[in-house]
């Protein structure tokens, strides 16, 4: 079944009456400064009851906006909006107090503990004292929080914030559920958790779920997806939907010999090559309509194996989204070797970063327990692990900006427990939120991180020129860093981290909640990087962007479990069930082992 086009949605099946929610002709615009933008164009959409709906887009589409305007909380500027058949303008109040609506950042009170939360969200949704314990023991078992109820909210990891934000939202079970992406930042292992509780309300509660989401295999696993860009309705129907038109144009190839990211690069600037990721020891194509598939066309002189598979929703939404640009004159990023990065010259065995027995002690608790490795210079290295292992605690003090409480770490050969300052002069540091200064504008974000990195005259004002070329930063260099969409934030913090042409680049999560073509292009500069020299450290909840990497660690509880290539990582995780494991099982394999382990 083909996704019905914006067009085509309002026309008979808007107007059902066991529609949970619809959408006629909406339409939301704001103000930016001198600038109006529309958020919302013309919206005519519907959800039916009992189904999880997907709600996708690039960043800046308009998702958030329609979330807000589905609970009753934003007018529209016109069209019409019935939410359980009540009008969201006139109404407004009572779709407020029956929808249950999780917004991106949840407000969690953090010296409150996870009880003290729960008690206050049921007060605000008039729960029946009498119904409480019960309830409150459903949803603690479910999200896992059983044990953690007189710890307060803000010592929770990420995931387990997701959770108790979830829980709080239903501890008064609603009829429609409004998600804002409540996977962002999360791992894979906290992910599966909150669909499981997703699934569980919808199959027992009869539940209708409206979830936005940048991981698009979360999106073929709704009944249906709405796919908005740039404000307007593109589609909305089943996600095989999307790709079915796709047959015959979708394959893998592997290059005996090169390395999977490579061999990306290379065929992501084929013309015939439609969108191009790394795909385990391969890379997974979307060809060019009426391209010829060969490998020999494609890669002449080159032997490589080209291997048929069937689309996937990533492959429609992907077609779709480039297909838009091209009508919108907006091509696509295609970026060549640029100085980003200082020249070292050919490869080098040398050690970029060393790390012996460090450990990291909060009191009682150690959030590092004798770490040890290694990464060579002009490696693509990944840390990867679940909320709260101690990676981000890992990259701070390799960053010289929390102490180590035992061990040593050397940073291009720095020692950093010595000489913090030296190490800092030699790295980049890309955190895993949006760290520069939202009150300051995108020009002015620059000019203070390059007098910051001790830039000055003719060389500061040739980083700052080279930023807003290489990123695209000219047309939003008077904008406010704080209003910006989430992709252009990543770029300036890319941008402020590269200004000083650092040899070590540390990325914190720099990927989170930013859409597919946003990754894409943020990898494709990464590569170039590493093409040049410049080591890199990454962490990482997507799972297919621990297959960039040389070689990565998965951490658990503080502790190294799994160290090696990422084919090596994943080979540990095959079983009868289980004969080719992709990263995300590999890592869930290495969480469930540990947690097996006697005494755990």
């Amino acid at each position: 079944m083909a996704p019905a086009a914006a067009g085509d949605v309002c026309t008979d099946r808007v107007v059902s009456d066991r529609a949970v929610l619809t959408f006629r002709s909406i339409r939301r615009s704001f103000r930016s400064g001198k600038r109006c933008v529309e958020a919302l164009k013309d919206i005519s959409l519907r959800l039916l009851p009992g189904k999880v709906t997907g709600l996708i887009g690039p960043d800046g589409s308009g998702k958030t906006t329609l979330m807000r305007t589905a609970a009753g909380l934003l007018p529209p500027d016109s069209g019409q909006g019935r939410v359980l058949g009540m009008d969201i303008v006139r109404h407004a109040p009572a779709v407020q107090a029956a929808v249950g609506y999780m917004p991106q950042r949840f407000g969690l009170y953090e010296d409150l503990t996870v009880q003290e939360n729960l008690d206050l969200y049921a007060d605000l949704q008039g729960v029946p004292g009498k119904l409480r314990p019960e309830r409150y023991r459903e949803l603690m078992h479910m999200t896992g929080l059983e044990a953690f109820g007189r710890r307060p909210a803000g010592r929770l990891s990420g995931g387990m914030k997701q959770k108790l934000g979830l829980a709080c939202t239903l501890v008064h079970p609603p009829p429609l559920l409004l998600l804002d992406e409540p996977t962002v930042g999360v791992d894979p292992v906290s992910r599966r958790e909150l669909w499981q509780i997703v699934d569980r309300f919808v199959r027992e509660e009869g539940t209708t779920v409206l979830l936005s989401t940048a991981y698009l295999d979360e999106a073929e696993r709704c009944s249906e997806v709405i796919l908005l860009y740039d404000g307007e309705l593109l589609g909305q129907g089943p996600p095989a939907g999307f790709c079915d038109h796709l047959e015959g144009r979708t394959f893998v190839m592997r290059v005996p010999g090169m390395h999977p990211r490579d061999l990306q690069a290379k065929l992501a600037a084929l013309p015939a090559v439609n969108d191009a990721v790394i795909h385990g020891d391969g890379v997974r194509l979307l060809l060019a309509p009426q391209m010829s598939a060969a490998a020999d066309k494609l890669l002449p002189g080159v032997v490589a194996e080209l291997q048929a598979v069937p689309p996937r929703f990533e492959d429609g939404f992907v077609a779709l989204l480039n297909q838009r640009r091209r009508q919108a004159n907006r091509p696509p990023v295609v970026l060549q070797p640029v100085s980003g990065a200082r020249e070292t010259g050919g490869k080098s065995d040398g050690h970029a970063i060393e790390v012996r027995d460090v450990q990291r002690r909060f009191g009682n608790f150690f959030a590092v327990k004798k770490v040890n490795f290694f990464v060579k210079t002009g490696e693509v290295f990944g840390l990867l692990g679940a909320n709260g292992a101690g990676k981000t605690t890992t990259f701070r003090m390799l960053c010289g900006l929390l102490p180590p409480s035992a061990g040593k770490l050397y940073v291009a050969g720095v020692d950093v427990r010595r000489t913090a300052a030296a190490a800092r002069a030699k790295i980049g540091y890309m955190s895993q939120k949006f760290s520069l200064y939202g009150s300051l504008s995108v020009a002015q974000n620059l000019q203070f991180f390059s007098s910051a990195y001790g830039l000055k005259g003719r060389r500061r004002s040739e980083r700052i020129a080279w930023a807003f070329q290489e990123f695209e930063l000219a047309p939003v260099a008077d904008a406010v860093s704080a209003t910006l969409p989430l992709g252009y934030k990543q770029r300036l913090a890319l941008a402020c981290a590269l200004m000083h042409q650092p040899d070590i680049l540390f990325l914190d999560e720099p990927t989170s909640g930013v859409d597919p073509l946003a990754r894409r292009e943020f990898w494709q500069r990464i590569n170039l990087l590493a093409a040049r020299q410049v080591t890199v450290m990454v962490t990482t909840h997507f799972m297919e962007e621990a297959e960039y990497c040389d070689r990565l660690a998965i951490m658990v509880a503080g502790e190294i479990l799994a160290l090696g290539t990422p084919s090596a990582v994943k080979r540990r995780a095959r079983s009868d069930g289980c004969r080719k494991p992709t990263m995300e099982d590999a890592f869930i394999h290495v969480i469930q082992s540990r947690e097996m382990r006697p005494g755990i």
